[in-house]
């Protein structure tokens, strides 16, 4: 069996643990009544002004019909595309917390974990969020996934918590969700907890959480005379692109920030600086002008000396930015290259196929 589809069955008997299946249920008085899942909505002027969408916090247990509840309140425009979701549950039904998740995905949303507002007159709140079992599935769904922040916990069962179980519906989301647990096997298979606490390292390198960030795709044309890579990225702000073009004797970079036509000339007006980073670091300034308004994108092309090539192409992080004059102001995007690393020294190698540089 695939690590990922033994892992997957691992985290339906951790639910089903939590959830109380495959056990008798504890009695319950009339009186009590069945644990389920509250939603909190702010969508008050505050948050929306900040946030320009509302703050959604879905907190307690994960029960059979939260998801109706909560598509019921998207279906009445309460909850648009692209809320911010705020999980904090430990326990509840899986099939659930899937059907969560892909009306999160199906919506755009954005999954983080975090505790509700508490009223002025509340004596007690505990302000760390945790997640583990069918709050992992619900978290999955979210389009872009933050990491924990502060003391919020993201939680996954070990192998030693429950015998691994065949679960092709529990896989088949996984693979929905382009979310592969097979990087995390090892730490798994060898824990003696119950559940595995992820560090934000771990989340981010196995790809459960992007930081609203979807991964940085490569397009290469390695053909003489002029060998291009255009390097995309699509986030919450909108879509961004770097084009590296090589020729002989010249290097050229182009950014693209396709932010939306009104927000392109807001930026332009605000900004009086627009200049490259390479490692963090300023590099090329451009001259007064040099960034423009292109339908919806604020656009700049940048000669580069040529023979720096490797530094650039080696760099850890490339970004283009726009600022105001004391930097209050600052709107642009960095790109990481490492996940491209091998296209990058394809790109290289045909640039000085193509346009034989000397090297410094």
């Amino acid at each position: 069996m695939p690590c990922s589809l033994w892992l997957a069955g691992c985290l339906v008997a951790m639910g089903a643990h939590a959830h109380g299946s495959g056990a008798p249920a504890p009695a319950r008085s009339q009186a009590q009544a069945p644990e389920r899942l509250s939603i909190q909505l702010n969508n008050d002027r505050m948050t929306l002004a900040i946030t320009k969408v509302p703050q959604v916090y879905l907190y307690g247990v994960i029960d059979a019909d939260a998801p109706q509840r909560f598509a019921a309140m998207v279906a009445e425009g309460k909850i648009p595309t692209g809320s911010d979701i705020y999980l904090n549950a430990t326990s509840g039904d899986l099939q659930a917390g899937m059907a969560l998740g892909r009306l999160f995905r199906k919506d755009a949303m954005v999954t983080h974990l975090g505790t509700p507002r508490r009223s002025r007159l509340a004596t007690k709140v505990n302000k760390t969020a945790t997640c583990v079992g069918a709050c992992s599935y619900a978290y999955f769904g979210g389009l872009y996934r933050w990491v924990p922040a502060g003391s919020d916990r993201f939680g996954l069962p070990s192998y030693d918590a429950v015998a691994a179980q065949k679960s092709e519906d529990v896989a088949a989301y996984l693979k929905e969700m382009d979310i592969d647990l097979g990087p995390l096997t090892a730490t798994l298979a060898t824990s003696r907890d119950p559940v595995v606490w992820l560090t934000t390292d771990q989340m981010l390198s196995a790809g459960l959480a992007n930081n609203a960030r979807l991964p940085l795709t490569v397009q290469s044309l390695l053909s003489p005379p002029a060998p291009s890579v255009t390097l995309d990225q699509v986030d919450r702000n909108g879509r961004h692109r770097l084009v590296i073009q090589c020729r002989p004797g010249q290097l050229t970079i182009t950014s693209f920030d396709m932010v939306g036509v009104g927000a392109a000339r807001e930026i332009l007006r605000r900004g009086t600086r627009a200049y490259i980073e390479i490692n963090r670091q300023e590099t090329l300034l451009q001259p007064p002008g040099g960034a423009r308004a292109v339908d919806d994108a604020v656009t700049m092309m940048h000669a580069y000396p040529p023979t720096q090539i490797g530094h650039l192409l080696l760099a850890r992080n490339i970004g283009a930015w726009v600022d105001g004059k004391n930097k209050s102001f600052r709107n642009g995007f960095v790109f990481e290259l490492d996940p491209v690393r091998e296209d990058l020294k394809k790109y290289y190698s045909a640039c000085w196929k193509a346009a034989p540089w000397p090297t410094d």
